[in-house]
Parts: structure tokens; sequence; C-alpha cells
């Protein structure tokens, strides 16, 4: 698990509803847990600090850092989304977004792009992309490039358009592999210690977080009929409400410094 990775799930999954601050020590000991090694811990959460998605902050005399308002905001949005819990609706309409000029460097071409695939956009042609819904964080997406956006009705079949501009096929065999790993992964959680609890919620965060860089969160009127996403959205709720108390009580002990190995 790439420490940068892990710290922002443990960050959304657990210290989020806990005031969004942690003892470094304490981040080190939860990360050690899924197998990140101290010095990456540290070194991810320094770049983090100075990217502005955390900042130190002591408490009581206690060395630790603190989530972002930038950070908070992506964090909430990125776990509405795992956990589907404001699901939108859908108008029938599409968000069509044209760059109005034409981004000269490769690289930042490429971040831009990743961002508006992250936010559910698929790439029409060189410069336009469309998705079923606007997104809040659009102008972040792609900084100071111009752009013409457009709300619209798609003159033909709704179905057909989802099918050849993201690849529905190869969604549902990762959404069944999905649910296939998480079989084995947690094939019984009463056998389970709090430490083991956690370690395992987290190796299923991480797993299914990855379907928001690749899942576009199309509406039920677009999809096939026995959509995979919903049988993998129900074994990772059903797995991950399971594992949670014993998790919880790991993430507790670990921020109270009881001593938990």
């Amino acid at each position: 698990m790439h420490a940068r990775a892990a710290v922002f799930d443990l960050y959304g999954d657990h210290l989020a509803r806990r005031g969004g601050w942690a003892p470094i020590a304490s981040v080190v000991r939860l990360l050690g847990a899924v197998g990140v090694r101290p010095e990456a811990v540290r070194t991810a959460v320094s770049r983090l600090s100075r990217e502005g998605w955390l900042e130190a902050h002591e408490h009581d005399g206690t060395r630790g850092y603190a989530m972002t308002p930038r950070a908070e905001r992506r964090l909430s949005a990125a776990w509405e989304r795992i956990y589907r819990s404001s699901a939108p609706g859908w108008d029938g309409r599409w968000h069509l977004v044209v760059l109005a000029e034409r981004i000269a460097d490769r690289s930042h071409r490429a971040r831009v792009a990743d961002s508006l695939t992250y936010l559910g956009y698929a790439r029409m042609s060189a410069d336009t992309w469309i998705a079923p819904r606007p997104s809040p964080e659009l102008d972040s997406a792609v900084g100071e490039v111009p752009v013409h956006a457009f709300s619209a009705e798609l003159d033909g079949d709704g179905r057909a358009l989802a099918a050849e501009l993201w690849d529905l096929a190869e969604l549902t065999r990762a959404y069944d592999g999905f649910v296939r790993w998480a079989g084995t992964l947690v094939p019984d959680v009463d056998g389970l210690d709090e430490r083991t609890a956690y370690a395992r919620r987290t190796e299923l965060v991480h797993e299914w977080r990855k379907f928001l860089f690749r899942d576009p969160g199309l509406p039920d009127a677009v999809l096939p009929a026995d959509w995979a996403g919903d049988r993998a959205a129900a074994c990772f709720d059903r797995l991950s409400s399971a594992l949670l108390p014993r998790a919880s009580a790991y993430v507790d002990a670990c921020l109270d410094q009881q001593g938990v190995s």
C-alpha cells in the first residue's frame, strides 16, 4: 500500500470523524498495521503538509497533523462517493466541458485529464469532455484553463453513448474481481482481533476507493441491466460495516496511546 494513499485512507475513513487530527506517533502505528514503514509514513505526511493537505498542530504538547479545509472538502466528497451517502438524481441532461485553450505542456495536460476523469468526465474529443452531471470541483480540476460548459440533452441512445465513452465491460470485470477478492480477504469477521479487523477494513476501503478513478457514477438509466457495480457495492457495504466496530476500537486505542501493538 502506497504511503500517501494510506494516509488519505486513514484520515478519510477514521480521523475525519474524530476531529481530523492525530499524533504523528499514532499515524505511524496505525499505518504500520497495514505494512507501511515509519519512514515512509513520515515522508508522506511531510509532503502532504507541503502540498496543503495536512498542517502541523500540537495538542497538549503532543505533535500531530490535522486536515486542512482543502483536505476536508476533498475527503468529504470522496467518502460521500465511497459510501453513496447522497446519491444524486439525474434529469437526463449531460454536462459538456470544452477547454477553450489547448494546454501546451504535456504534464499539465495529463494532470487536467486525470482530474477530469476522477470527477467522472469522459473525453469525447481532444478538448471536449462529458459527464452525467456537473461537478462542483470542476474549477479546481481545470485550474486557470478557460472552459466553456454546457448542459444538453442527448438526441439518441444514452446507453449506447455510455458504452462508447466508458469501458463498462472492463469495469464490470473489475467489480466482479473485487467481490471475489473481498470474499477471500474477509472470510470470517467473527474470528478477527481488533488490529486485524482494522487492517482488513483498511485494505478493503483502499481497494474500493480505486473505483473513484474508474467509475463515473453513471445514472441507472444508461447502465446495463443487473449492473455489477451494485453487487460490488452491496459486498463492500456488508463487509466494511461488519469490520467497523473492531477497527474503530483499534484506532481509538492507538490514538489514546494505550500500547496496542
